[in-house]
């Protein structure tokens, strides 16, 4: 098999050296095709140049190129079984009319809870997309959507065998809809001490939780990537997961790192059927849901107590588990074939 994996326009490097969803997705399903015994093509020009080295790295994109030139009857001839992509080029017009030049498979991972697709973007069948929690295949269920659950890897974030661990750690996009200042409440709780790494992309929301982030139990890491950002994970003895009432996520990369590092996980949802039930299990981590119309010191005081019983899991077999369930070889295999 032969399988193009695609770019799209952005700010960060492919693969990110730290945060970026969506582009540490494609590199997993480029690390798992080849692991799977696929030819592997890295298209687009926002690849790093050093991938060339071990990689077939073209730096085209489909929504380039006009009808009939030479680059287009180039990317015809390749062959390419299948396209794997960004969720909004299936709806993107210029994207589209490529691919179907191409005429062959696309799938895509839906990564926005919001982005609305075209009527005929997805056929279940040559056009796939896949979601992961039942909340995100509800939203979608106009498009056929298939249920998987995404991988996601950095450069050089090889995990090594796990560890017992120590304090607590929070890792994501630092703003209100990822809401950090719960997960510090129930470490203050419990008297312990919890490390935040992740970009601030919320200013304004960091000053409205002052008081909390600026406590002495709060450790402020910043941005972590490779190495480093592995460690963080692995070194803690649970990794705490939370998000706002109102925010849907629709593929978060924490649960696959975090048990592909062996650290357990409590997680604080508001409902049934999201990112945390379809992830875990009770080998892995707790889960707590919160009543929406309680007050955040109430969602911290449960929240504590999942921490406390998620610590009682055993590392090793949050590994074991992890690295199964969410083996970029495995991912792959699975997008890249048509359900019957």
């Amino acid at each position: 098999m032969l399988v193009g994996v695609c770019d799209f326009p952005g700010s960060y490097a492919f693969p990110p050296a730290g945060y970026g969803g969506i582009e540490r997705w494609l590199w997993a399903v480029a690390v798992g095709a080849r692991a799977a015994g696929a030819d592997v093509h890295l298209l687009g020009p926002g690849w790093l140049t050093d991938l060339e080295n071990d990689w077939v790295r073209r730096p085209v994109r489909l929504e380039d190129l006009t009808t009939g030139s030479l680059a287009e009857r180039d990317l015809r001839s390749t062959g390419y079984d299948l396209l794997v992509v960004g969720h909004e080029y299936p709806s993107l017009p210029a994207w589209t009319r490529t691919w179907n030049e191409l005429d062959c498979d696309v799938a895509t991972f839906q990564h926005s809870p919001v982005f609305q697709h075209a009527d005929t973007a997805f056929d279940g069948k040559q056009s796939r997309l896949y979601c992961y929690s039942p909340e995100m295949i509800e939203r979608y269920a106009d498009h056929q959507p298939i249920p998987e659950l995404a991988v996601h890897l950095g450069l050089d974030e090889e995990e090594p065998p796990a560890a017992a661990g120590h304090d607590l750690v929070w890792l994501g996009r630092i703003d209100e809809e990822k809401a950090p200042h719960i997960a510090v409440r129930a470490a203050q709780i419990l008297g312990r001490r919890i490390q935040i790494v992740g970009p601030v992309f919320d200013e304004a929301y960091v000053r409205s939780q002052e008081r909390l982030f600026s406590a002495g139990h709060v450790k402020w890491v910043g941005e972590l990537g490779g190495p480093a950002k592995t460690a963080a994970i692995r070194d803690a003895s649970v990794f705490v997961y939370t998000y706002a009432r109102t925010y849907v996520e629709a593929g978060a990369a924490v649960f696959g790192e975090s048990l592909r590092a062996g650290t357990p996980l409590a997680a604080l949802t508001w409902r049934g059927g999201t990112c945390a039930e379809a992830a875990l299990c009770d080998q892995t981590g707790v889960i707590t849901v919160a009543d929406p119309d309680e007050d955040d010191e109430t969602a911290a005081e449960l929240l504590a107590l999942a921490i406390e019983q998620a610590e009682g899991l055993k590392h090793t077999e949050v590994q074991e588990v992890g690295m199964h369930r969410f083996d970029p070889a495995r991912h792959f295999t699975a997008m890249s074939t048509r359900s019957c």
